[in-house]
């Protein structure tokens, strides 16, 4: 039987995605991974955290309005763009995004570095429940399995990480309250946030350049505000915006930049699901990256979770859900 010509074009655009796909995710575990090393190398302690953070939120407009100019689709944005869209597919993600980040910084000032990585983790469990509440994205049982084997591999390493790091001490009741609870919440908003994003590029057909764009002036206004009464704006006032910048700092900032274009592409393309392998694969790069360039070899935790993750990842792709047939 003669396969038809839109079937087989289908094949291809399918192909097309799925290396697409691979090319993407591959490029965000390594800037994920190498991010923590050239930070640490190129940012001096000097550096206001707020200036460094706003400059990425810039670079990452310049760098989404540059490649949607480069395929042809920045006149027709422009044109079909309004406000209401833009709130309803940006706006609430972004807010959704600055909250979360919030609770992030009450949780890691009262939890030790090991109970907050752990905890931390849960996002990936939250991204699946909302992409089957809001997209109706189911998970087959080996997915599922695939999912578990993903978050004990992600304990694994935050062990590792955290084995050499003191506990808090506070108080249980301090602890729980501004700890544990904003954490969980944070994990909550991200799997939300995330689905989101994947509603409004795969159904609502939101560029994920767009995306980037609007999210990251949110972002920067959310900056700009905070700087009137937050530390880091009364030490920009007093020592000014580039205060230990030195050229290399650049470095980190525009990798730091390329990879949120790059996690507004894999949303778009492969869902918030495929983050969360790819945050995890990263933790092992770095692990690896480390061993080469300081001479710090991996702990057994990272040992025992690299074959964990790889086995995830084959699951993962290789078991998706299938829609059952109905009976004739």
């Amino acid at each position: 039987m003669a396969t038809s010509p839109k079937s087989t074009q289908s094949a291809k655009n399918s192909s097309a995605n799925s290396a697409r796909i691979w090319l993407y995710s591959l490029l965000l575990t390594l800037q994920y991974g190498l991010q923590p090393l050239i930070s640490r190398w190129f940012i001096r302690r000097e550096v206001i955290v707020t200036t460094s953070v706003l400059t990425c939120e810039v670079a990452k407009v310049v760098f989404a309005v540059f490649f949607m100019a480069k395929e042809g689709t920045l006149k027709k944005l422009s044109q079909q763009w309004t406000l209401v869209d833009s709130l309803i597919a940006s706006g609430l993600p972004a807010a959704i995004y600055a909250l979360q980040n919030s609770l992030l910084q009450i949780s890691y000032k009262n939890l030790d570095s090991l109970t907050f990585s752990m905890l931390n983790q849960t996002k990936i469990f939250f991204t699946a429940f909302f992409m089957y509440i809001i997209l109706r994205q189911k998970q087959s049982i080996r997915q599922i399995g695939a999912l578990l084997l993903l978050i004990i591999a992600a304990i694994l390493l935050s062990i590792g990480e955290g084995s050499s790091k003191g506990s808090s001490g506070g108080n249980p009741d301090q602890t729980f309250f501004y700890g544990i609870i904003p954490v969980l919440v944070a994990s909550v908003l991200s799997g939300l946030a995330s689905s989101l994003c994947q509603w409004a590029s795969q159904i609502k057909k939101h560029s994920s350049y767009l995306m980037t764009v609007e999210m990251s002036v949110v972002g920067c206004l959310c900056l700009l505000a905070s700087t009137f009464k937050s530390p880091d704006g009364e030490a920009i006032r007093k020592h000014g915006f580039f205060y230990g910048w030195t050229p290399l700092t650049v470095i980190p900032v525009i990798s730091n930049a390329l990879g949120g274009i790059l996690v507004g592409l894999i949303t778009s393309y492969a869902g918030g699901v495929r983050k969360g392998f790819v945050i995890v694969s990263a933790l092992l790069v770095t692990a690896l990256l480390q061993f080469i360039f300081e001479g710090k070899p991996p702990s057994w935790y990272c040992l025992v979770a690299l074959p964990l993750v790889v086995s995830s990842i084959s699951i993962y792709q290789k078991y998706p859900y299938q829609i059952k047939k109905k009976e004739a």
